[in-house]
């Protein structure tokens, strides 16, 4: 007598596969990649140039071997947020000339930046700059445009910018969310972030 070996039903074998696909893309979470937001300039025509004044520019210059020169002085890194604060807020324009910022708190130099609207950092690392080093240089820049939106939020709205601004981004925020918004873009109208990356240097030496 001839025995036969049993068989597996693999009919359902596909269906299983299928199902068990959909598990795991449904359930699996994505790690959002975190990086430098950074808003890039227009794009320059061919025959445009930008005119800027070199008073209303802070020049940061990072060399191979991690250090700093800003506007020609060697600067460490720890002192980087509140000279680019006393820049940025420093508020040239006299009073009653146009373009004169009414809520700067700097000491009004003549010999630096006129308006924050018109300040721009001027990074240029090497070529051989450490990325930590690099990421440490653009922290500190972040943070000196956050102290001063954070003054300005509290003075003319009573709340942290930083603060109020995280909670919208991840969802938190309780209260009116369209007029939070406007009032956190006026802030960030007071104290825009323009940063300019130029064209890295090949022999860079303090």
């Amino acid at each position: 007598m001839r025995r036969t070996s049993p068989e597996v039903n693999a009919g359902s074998m596909a269906d299983i596969a299928f199902l068990l696909l959909i598990f795991f893309l449904v359930t699996t979470t994505i790690d959002k990649d975190k990086g430098i937001a950074r808003q890039l300039p227009p794009e320059n025509h061919i025959g445009v140039i930008y005119d800027i004044k070199q008073k209303n520019l802070l020049s940061i210059i990072v060399n191979e071997n991690n250090e700093l020169l800003v506007n020609n002085e060697i600067l460490p890194i720890t002192a980087l947020k509140d000279r680019a604060i006393s820049f940025i807020d420093n508020g040239g324009y006299p009073k009653g000339v146009e373009g004169y910022c009414d809520y700067c708190n700097g000491d009004r130099e003549i010999t630096s930046s006129d308006n924050p609207q018109k300040a721009v950092i001027a990074l240029t690392p090497d070529r051989l700059t450490e990325y930590g080093t690099y990421i440490k240089v653009q922290n500190e820049i972040t943070a000196a445009y956050n102290t001063l939106r954070d003054i300005a939020s509290k003075e003319r709205f009573n709340f942290v910018f930083t603060e109020i601004d995280r909670a919208v981004k991840e969802g938190a925020y309780k209260g009116d969310l369209v007029k939070i918004k406007e009032q956190l873009k006026k802030t960030r109208k007071m104290y825009p972030m323009i940063i300019s990356e130029a064209e890295t240097k090949k022999e860079l030496r303090l």
